[in-house]
């Protein structure tokens, strides 16, 4: 028997991220450097003392399969427990795709019945940050609850963009608002729950026999338990997060590492975050290079300027090239008179001499026109091409050709 058991959701399309999950799950796409944006609640979870945890993928999932493998990087390679991954899979009486979050656990109920735990966990795999689990447990324990969200306050003129919690002096929730548009608090949910397992399980049942059910815990199991009066308390989170869902939130995510004075410090000893290790040599800046306000991961090799950027294992600059405010993803390229600027270049691209991606805001006739430049994996834009501010780019680009 576990006291608890975690269920992370990942196997969501990812379809903000566009080119950049083409052929990954979102969960899978790097972070930092070094990380993956899963290895944030696979490392919460063992630094809380989980050991038990299903990761729930869809989406294509191969390379996020091979990336967890064992669980040994955050400590989940485990006889009792450890991790599972758990797509969707042949039953008696057919095969169904995930419906939705609460179906995706629904599917699965065997799997944690297996572990006959007091409580189950539901995670998201595309947030970024630190949190001790232990703690909102602890709470709700304490109050006796059915289920307990955690919520972080917003500046109330963006409360709208959330699932809004309404809650009394207490933290106990009376109502929930999906993206309200005259929001009555501040209080916005982050998609992590903690359920008391016997009453979660019957409402997944009863949920599950709804044909139209969206099958959804924002949309359906939270709205069905506070109309039926069970106890739902809010924990308040105070800390970094992050929900990475888009081009720019994952970029803005990427760019908070390089600031003196944010608070999140990815790579404190402190909930401490795991990943799989890279088996790559050092980084090498070379004396030509100009280097500024940037994080080189190791691999990385530096021979132009790089100037309040984040270049991942195995990207290279040569000289001559100019990187600015942008990811260099594993295995990009710039070559030498090229310039990038407020773009993502994914892994094992190429930007060719004297190409030009993205600009400035202040380049862009309006701020509603200028937006960050994407070019997806595996790709060569041209020599002499030019990938305007907020392309999207899926394709290879030819010889002097221009993006918008």
């Amino acid at each position: 028997m576990k006291e608890c058991v975690a269920m992370l959701l990942a196997g969501g399309q990812g379809s903000r991220l566009y080119a950049l999950t083409q052929n990954i799950a979102k969960p899978a796409v790097p972070y930092g450097g070094k990380y993956r944006i899963i290895d944030f609640p696979l490392s919460n979870c063992a630094n809380s003392g989980i050991d038990t945890v299903g990761v729930l993928t869809q989406y294509q999932p191969l390379e996020l399969n091979e990336y967890i493998g064992n669980g040994k990087p955050w400590d989940l390679d485990r006889l009792d427990g450890g991790v599972h991954v758990l797509p969707p899979y042949q039953k008696a009486s057919g095969s169904d795709w995930y419906l939705g979050t609460a179906n995706a656990i629904c599917q699965n109920i065997a799997f944690i019945d297996r572990y006959d735990p007091q409580y189950v966990l539901v995670l998201s795999g595309d947030h970024i940050y630190k949190m001790d689990y232990r703690k909102m447990l602890d709470v709700h324990k304490a109050s006796e609850a059915d289920c307990t969200i955690s919520v972080m306050k917003v500046p109330m003129e963006e409360a709208s963009r959330f699932g809004i919690m309404n809650a009394d002096e207490n933290g106990v929730i009376y109502e929930f608002e999906e993206k309200p548009k005259n929001p009555k608090s501040d209080l916005a949910s982050m998609g992590i729950y903690v359920f008391s397992w016997s009453v979660l399980r019957e409402y997944l049942l009863r949920d599950d026999a709804n044909s139209e059910s969206d099958h959804d815990f924002g949309k359906n199991i939270i709205p069905a338990m506070l109309n039926d009066g069970k106890k739902m308390q809010a924990y308040a989170f105070e800390g970094y997060w992050k929900d990475v869902g888009t081009i720019a939130s994952l970029w803005d995510a990427n760019m908070d590492l390089l600031n003196p004075s944010h608070p999140f410090d990815v790579w404190s000893k402190e909930n401490r975050i795991y990943s799989r290790p890279l088996s790559l040599p050092p980084h090498y800046i070379s004396a030509t290079a100009e280097v500024q306000n940037s994080l080189i991961t190791e691999g990385s090799q530096v021979y132009g300027s790089v100037d309040t950027s984040v270049l991942f294992g195995g990207a290279y600059v040569e000289e001559g090239a100019e990187v600015s405010y942008s990811l260099l993803l594993p295995g990009a390229r710039v070559k030498k008179g090229a310039k990038v600027m407020y773009s993502i270049i994914a892994g094992n691209s190429v930007v060719e001499e004297g190409a030009c991606i993205g600009g400035t805001p202040e380049d862009s006739e309006s701020i509603d026109d200028w937006g960050i430049a994407v070019v997806g994996p595996n790709l060569t834009v041209g020599k002499n091409a030019v990938i305007k501010a907020n392309a999207m780019i899926y394709d290879n680009v030819q010889e002097g050709e221009v993006k918008c």
